[in-house]
């Protein structure tokens, strides 16, 4: 188990110093955490130039629109373990890079793929359980489906810090994340809510931004389909690939840290309730401590006889 009390992000959170202390650790490893994420995203925009979604979007026979799907599918499932892959680095690199300089980005990538299989093995047990909770979300339409998106993302945010804080075990890694994520419930599913909300208005912004030199105007692109349409075809732009890697650069380091100051304040709080420990020598029992002790208004009797 990895030694977590001196990493800057250990303590115990408000929503103020949760977000405070996640601009700061970002701040301070911008450019490593920058790089990591740049090299995802050129890799993932350039994966789904491959993909037509033009033409799905054009399909409304939803059988041939099921087939053309499946088409795709190993190019999707592809972009979606780069995806995880450059995501266990990250997380990786937030955890030991403050407790060890040593562990660099190149050390960080080598030493993370032992942690890679078993996060895949809980994410596809995340994610039944999770398709059952939307399921069942649907029964109280979008309030529903809404809240049990959070749930999963919350939950998921815990996986890889435990995996890698308390060891390489799938059983530990489950049972940990059910308690941890579980035990400040309101709080922690009140802080995720609060942060993608952050996520989504910060990303729709780069995103106009970034649109703006290819189509002139951003609500224009909204309700003219025929503008609409160009932004599928400026997405095999190489410059366009590059904006967009670089703006997907900019928020995606955000989510591990951000997992990470959940786990971090759950271990925290969890510590201030863990009973002594004793086998420890500040608990162990003395002979007098067996005997019946006087109480404070008996010492003061005594005193005055």
């Amino acid at each position: 188990m990895v030694q977590i009390k001196n990493h800057p992000l250990y303590m115990k959170h408000d929503i103020d110093s949760a977000m405070s202390s996640l601009w700061e650790f970002y701040k301070s490893r911008f450019f490593s955490l920058f790089l990591i994420s740049f090299v995802m995203s050129l890799i993932i925009q350039y994966g789904s130039t491959f993909i037509n979604i033009k033409d799905l979007q054009t399909t409304t026979d939803p059988m041939v629109l099921l087939e053309k799907i499946k088409d795709y599918l190993i190019p999707i499932l592809i972009i979606s373990v780069i995806s995880l892959f450059f995501s266990n680095i990250l997380h990786y690199y937030i955890l030991l890079n403050p407790l060890d300089n040593s562990k660099n980005i190149f050390i960080s990538v080598l030493e993370s793929l032992k942690y890679f299989i078993p996060y895949l093995i809980i994410l596809i047990i995340l994610a039944f359980f999770g398709s059952v909770a939307i399921a069942l979300g649907l029964m109280v339409f979008i309030v529903g489906v809404v809240f049990s998106v959070i749930w999963v993302m919350m939950v998921s945010f815990f996986i890889l810090p435990i995996l890698m804080s308390e060891g390489i075990h799938i059983g530990n890694t489950i049972l940990r994340t059910v308690r941890l994520s579980h035990r400040n419930f309101w709080n922690n599913i009140g802080w995720t809510a609060v942060f993608l909300v952050l996520i989504i208005i910060v990303s729709l912004v780069l995103s106009t931004i970034i649109m703006l030199p290819f189509t002139g105007s951003f609500m224009k692109t909204l309700f003219n389909p025929h503008d609409a349409g160009k932004i599928l075809d400026m997405t095999t732009s190489p410059v366009y690939i590059i904006l967009s890697s670089a703006a997907s650069a900019l928020t995606f380091p955000l989510l591990p840290i951000f997992g990470f100051i959940l786990y971090f304040n759950g271990r925290a709080r969890e510590e201030l309730f863990q009973p002594p420990s004793y086998g420890d020598d500040n608990y162990k029992v003395r002979v007098e401590d067996l005997y019946a002790k006087s109480l404070p208004e008996e010492k003061s009797d005594e005193k005055k006889d």
